[in-house]
């Protein structure tokens, strides 16, 4: 039985335990992300052969949300869609990993819709690339942030508010954080997802560290919406600030993009393989 069955069963049992059979029905229906049913892409029941590791890329913002825009009108969902792309190319050229990405093109997803979408995969990992507007223009290198309902310090509480306001740019009545219900984050999945998510973030920052330029305090956390998969060990990954000349200069670099992909794609790689994801 891998991780993501286990908690399935300990979830089962807690919802039992508190609320009865009745209620974990209403709580599961047929179809939903947390029903008995095993999501694609699982390990097969009885010891079969495991599957690839399953990375979901989320690149940030897209379609009538542009995200952040630089000094000399560099698109933020430009930026991060032509890196994951790139990163999934490297993925499936050179390692096991498989690859599925929350938008292919120019189009808007609400939050909660890259959530679902992510859950309904079986994702083992959730990374979402973006390449924001800091709180200060000085600010610039690669960070990453896993969340965390109190912010580890105001810079990624203000990131975090700025990214959660993404829903904005979403037509009247269309998703954007009602289906992401706070009662399902129950401590057994939280605490698995959360020890997932820390070990990521620390070996997608040192590994990145070694070629990359890095913000200051490059690990971080904070209240972002788009990291709220109960089940899924997710990291927000800024690949560096469009506020910033700097940044912006390198991230509208082709071949610096490359560059960053290429460290992205074998990091991601590395955090697959690691006892966290075993």
């Amino acid at each position: 039985m891998d991780r993501r069955q286990l908690l399935g069963l300990g979830l089962s049992k807690l919802w039992l335990t508190a609320f009865g059979t009745a209620a974990l029905a209403l709580a599961q229906p047929p179809g939903s992300a947390l029903a008995a049913e095993p999501r694609p892409g699982r390990k097969p029941a009885g010891g079969g052969p495991s599957r690839p590791r399953l990375v979901m890329l989320d690149p940030g913002h897209g379609g009538n949300d542009p995200g952040a825009i630089g000094t000399r009108g560099t698109f933020e969902k430009e930026v991060t869609l032509d890196i994951a792309h790139e990163v999934a190319r490297i993925l499936a050229d050179r390692t096991n990993v498989a690859v599925k990405l929350t938008r292919r093109d120019d189009r808007f997803l609400a939050l909660d819709e890259r959530v679902a979408l992510t859950r309904e995969a079986g994702a083992d990992l959730f990374v979402s690339i973006h390449a924001d507007s800091a709180p200060n223009a000085d600010a610039r290198g690669l960070s990453a942030y896993i969340l965390s309902e109190k912010a580890s310090d105001s810079f990624a509480s203000r990131l975090a508010q700025q990214e959660n306001q993404a829903d904005r740019f979403g037509k009247p009545g269309s998703l954007g954080g009602g289906r992401i219900v706070k009662d399902i984050l129950l401590d057994l999945t939280a605490r698995h997802t959360r020890h997932a998510s820390l070990a990521a973030r620390q070996l997608l920052v040192e590994g990145a560290g070694k070629e990359l330029h890095l913000l200051e305090n490059p690990m971080r956390s904070a209240n972002f919406a788009v990291l709220k998969a109960p089940d899924v060990p997710s990291v927000l990954v800024e690949t560096g600030f469009l506020s910033n000349p700097r940044d912006e200069e390198i991230l509208r670099d082709a071949t610096a993009r490359r560059v960053v992909s290429r460290v992205l794609a074998r990091e991601i790689a590395r955090v697959l393989s690691s006892p966290a994801f075993a």
